[in-house]
């Protein structure tokens, strides 16, 4: 089984999603080449070959599919090119059809999921490069074969961390550079076109930066702050009961922010006006009264313990103070309206 990327995400944002690939290529229904290590499908990247690199290719559906990529996030910044075809796509709350021509740019912090639900018929490329960042506040470490000038990659770097814009039209010379990227891949034998490969991996990343100096892409400097790195870790965990229900104390909601303790709970303070301990319970909470609604067939206790409570009892006493009345009193109150 392929470890996690986020510890707290469990099997929903595990990078084994690539496995309706492995199984539509099998069953003939794709074509795919492609270049990776780790639990990523393709023949397999020499250890020492562009390190930092984990999957490079293309697929050809020459038909609709039946299969799509749920909601997932990577181990590093992934591209995406769609050659022919139509493809959805969408990346948080923004949801498009891709259309001929079309880059996507994910990081690692955004989820996204390809297929509508399903992946229709179409020719995409992609590659994924680990830069050492899982989180917005994290400095980028780009590997030794990036050749840009350090100007130009502090540029590069800085844009791509400062707009999240997920779908961009390409250029015509980034359509070129990535079907030259598929012939490099397709024909390689061993290791022999990993020379070509870097070359066009460094002529995309500066074709990329050309694009954004030419549309003057507008930044926003708070994307890149601790602050919203403790943001998106209270939307994961309000939008997630399996996420609430970890054993989270204040040192491991820190680490897995990647901060100290203080620095976490003055973020947090500062989003939530409490405590990181009061907002985690508010948050299981508001998850349990939802949940309440929706499932009227569950127990309290049940719930109260997917939602991360340790007892009924006190979950009730948590509960009365919050919603003034008990989790079974609040089920009657609300019956049938389905967490309207």
């Amino acid at each position: 089984m392929p470890i996690p990327i986020y510890q707290e995400h469990g099997q929903t944002y595990q990078a084994d999603t690539c496995e309706p690939v492995v199984q539509a290529v099998k069953r003939r229904r794709l074509q795919m080449s492609a270049l990776a290590r780790g639990h990523y499908p393709g023949r397999k990247l020499d250890r020492n070959a562009l390190p930092g690199l984990k999957t490079i290719g293309f697929w050809d559906a020459r038909s609709a599919q039946d299969w799509g990529l749920e909601w997932h996030r990577n181990e590093g910044i992934e591209l995406t090119f769609l050659e022919r075809g139509n493809l959805g796509f969408a990346v948080d709350r923004h949801t498009c059809q891709l259309r001929p021509d079309d880059l996507t740019i994910t990081r690692p912090w955004q989820r996204h999921r390809v297929g509508n639900p399903n992946v229709a018929s179409c020719r995409l490329h992609w590659f994924i490069l680990d830069v050492d960042v899982r989180r917005p506040h994290q400095s980028w470490r780009w590997p030794s074969w990036i050749v840009l000038t350090k100007p130009d990659l502090q540029e590069l770097t800085h844009i791509l961390r400062h707009t999240e814009r997920p779908v961009w039209r390409a250029t015509p010379a980034i359509r070129h550079c990535f079907q030259s990227i598929a012939k490099a891949v397709e024909s390689d034998d061993s290791g022999s076109n990993i020379s070509k490969l870097a070359a066009y991996l460094n002529e995309l990343f500066a074709l990329v930066l050309e694009m954004c100096r030419y549309r003057q892409v507008p930044l926003d400097e708070s994307l890149s702050s601790t602050q919203r790195t403790v943001s998106l870790f209270w939307d994961d965990l309000r939008q997630h009961h399996e996420h609430l229900a970890e054993p989270w104390t204040v040192g491991s909601m820190a680490r897995q922010c990647g901060l100290g303790i203080t620095n976490f709970i003055h973020h947090t303070k500062q989003l939530t006006n409490t405590t990181p301990i009061l907002y985690l319970n508010q948050s299981r909470l508001e998850m349990a009264a939802r949940l309440l609604k929706e499932s009227p067939s569950r127990s309290v206790l049940d719930i109260a313990l997917d939602c991360g409570f340790s007892s009924s009892q006190y979950f009730a006493t948590l509960f009365r103070h919050r919603f003034g009345c008990t989790p079974r009193d609040f089920r009657h109150a609300h019956a049938g309206s389905g967490g309207k």
